[in-house]
């Protein structure tokens, strides 16, 4: 069996309300999306996928899958990582987000090893990510809107497991999201 760990980083960031893609912002001495990257990376799953549609400084080990779509929504991205997962043969991709830089490699690793068609990590209780989509409910996600699988997730709890997991899920939303961490 294996698994892609997907890292989303096609929206606009129209929240962020200065020059530049938030995802390029320094945060900590280095950009947003570096933060989400290396922990995918240090995951040590299969493949390492970033699905974009703002030019990033990859390494050559990481596969990019452009999504044209990605002003329709984040099912969008979803499904373009979907399609080249099933191109490559994986049987699972675990999906991240580029501007949630505190998500630990632990948490990649930790989704990733637990069976459940789809199964979500959990901080202090909450739903967050990366969340494991087995390839079993691929053909269930939706294809257009802003909610990757979190529709799939409330029509269908039955496919769903929850994990505990380490980091915090915090995202980079907004200027003053970045200057708190920042700070």
């Amino acid at each position: 069996m294996t698994t892609a760990a997907v890292l989303l980083a096609a929206g606009g960031g129209t929240r962020f309300r200065a020059d530049g893609h938030k995802l390029v912002t320094v945060l900590r001495d280095r950009p947003v999306y570096q933060h989400a990257l290396a922990a995918a990376l240090a995951a040590g799953l299969d493949e390492v996928v970033v699905v974009g549609a703002v030019a990033l400084e990859l390494p050559d080990a990481v596969t990019v899958v452009c999504n044209e779509r990605w002003a329709d929504g984040q099912a969008t991205s979803v499904q373009a990582a979907v399609r080249h997962a099933t191109g490559a043969g994986h049987d699972a991709v675990v999906i991240g987000l580029a501007d949630q830089p505190f998500i630990a490699p632990e948490a990649w690793r930790t989704v990733a090893a637990t069976d459940g068609p789809i199964v979500v990590a959990t901080y202090d209780g909450r739903r967050g990510n990366p969340v494991r989509l087995h390839r079993d409910v691929w053909p269930l996600l939706a294809t257009s809107g802003d909610e990757g699988a979190r529709t799939l997730m409330r029509n269908r709890p039955d496919l769903v497991r929850e994990v505990a997991c380490p980091g915090d899920p915090a995202d980079i939303d907004t200027v003053e999201d970045l200057q708190r961490w920042n700070s």
